[in-house]
């Protein structure tokens, strides 16, 4: 059977309704078989107007019937590979045709949607540089909302929105520190004092790095409290009084100072890898730490943080003194911490170092409610309070 001479758009209407007959209308083919071959003829016609499908198979008069394992199998390795086989007079031709359907920048988002959009075939004729943009599948009905910035410019930014960026307090008191009054308090104060010691012998003054591996630690504790408060509430029924929340917001908050002195300092290979070795350790010892005496995991932290304020105060002095060049600031802090355009990497030390103050403040009110006798939730968690 050869294709009717007309215009384009005929020839193409013509093969679309061939293929649908033949796959998606035939009373032959089970409900499932038809769902797993609606793709099959969207390709095909897809195909046929792109002018992309291979002569053999332009030139078939009926696409035979292929088990739709045959499918599933080819869409499991990324393509899609159909064997072609022509009729004639109702007979099927001995051999089957070598020729496969090749289906570029066609995503799979389900059997029984459309693989190719309206949006997408108009940006097939955009130039490449917009031939990359996102084009988001509806098929859930999940379609992320647009955010602008002030001067309204599209928000760059998927990891946070601007409703989660906010201007940090600097007036904090920097030098204020919780003198151990126990031996458990004792306990946390001198276990921060000896993980400083191989801190110090590794990084040295490479303060960037330092403040990068910093980072990696200083997100887990935040991040295994809220779990296990999160669990505790499931467990007993009880509202966690916000705390669950203030300590998820600690780990991002921590995470986003990662994310940010990852544009600073690039970290070496073995860099990253002590980073995995750490944090491998860490999270499980600090769990464990967190289930046993979570009042002294709390005191802990607070600890570390003022360990942290130290860290970052030597930062600046480097930076002031000229030692560490004072590169302009980060886009991503720029518009977290609502920093001015201008603003450099001090300003961003500055910003980092009063959260880890109040994240300091947390976590020694956090230990002194256990230490009164009470439960988080007994107290309302400081939300907000960066």
């Amino acid at each position: 059977m050869e294709f009717p001479e007309s215009r384009a758009d005929e020839r193409i209407a013509y093969v679309k309704r061939l293929v649908l007959q033949m796959f998606i209308g035939s009373k032959e083919l089970e409900k499932s078989d038809r769902r797993s071959w609606r793709p099959v003829a969207q390709i095909v016609s897809w195909q046929f107007g792109q002018g992309r499908a291979p002569y053999a198979v332009r030139n078939v008069g009926t696409i035979g019937f292929v088990s739709a394992r045959v499918v599933d199998a080819e869409l499991a390795k990324g393509g899609l590979g159909l064997p072609w086989t022509a009729f004639t007079g109702g007979r099927a031709s001995s051999a089957w045709s070598q020729s496969f359907v090749n289906v570029p920048h066609i995503r799979w988002a389900s059997n029984s949607s459309a693989l190719r959009s309206d949006d997408e075939e108009k940006q097939a004729g955009k130039p490449k540089s917009e031939e990359n943009e996102l084009v988001h599948s509806k098929y859930w009905g999940v379609v992320p909302k647009t955010h602008l910035k002030e001067d309204g410019s599209p928000w760059p930014w998927n990891c946070f929105r601007p409703w989660e960026t906010y201007t940090p307090d600097l007036t904090i008191d920097l030098k204020k520190h919780h003198v151990p009054e126990n031996w458990e308090d004792k306990l946390a104060f001198w276990s921060v004092k000896a993980l400083r010691l191989p801190t110090d012998l590794f990084f040295r003054k490479r303060y960037g790095c330092r403040a990068m591996m910093l980072e990696t630690v200083a997100g887990v504790p935040g991040m295994v409290g809220g779990m296990m408060l999160h669990l505790r509430s499931l467990r007993r029924f009880e509202h966690s009084g916000g705390w669950i929340k203030a300590l998820l917001e600690e780990a991002e908050n921590e995470r986003m100072h990662l994310m940010t002195f990852m544009e600073v300092a690039k970290p070496n290979w073995y860099e990253r890898a002590l980073v995995v070795m750490t944090q491998g350790v860490f999270f499980n010892a600090y769990f464990l730490f967190y289930l046993l005496a979570p009042r002294v995991a709390h005191r802990f932290v607070g600890y570390l943080e003022e360990e942290a304020i130290y860290s970052y105060t030597k930062f600046l002095e480097e930076l002031d003194k000229g030692k560490i060049e004072n590169v302009p600031a980060p886009a991503i802090a720029i518009d977290y911490w609502r920093l001015p355009k201008n603003a450099t990497l001090r300003d961003v030390v500055l910003v980092v170092r009063a959260d880890e103050a109040h994240h300091r403040d947390v976590n020694h009110y956090a230990s002194d409610i256990r230490k009164e006798g009470k439960q988080l939730h007994e107290e309302p968690a400081p939300v907000g309070y960066h």
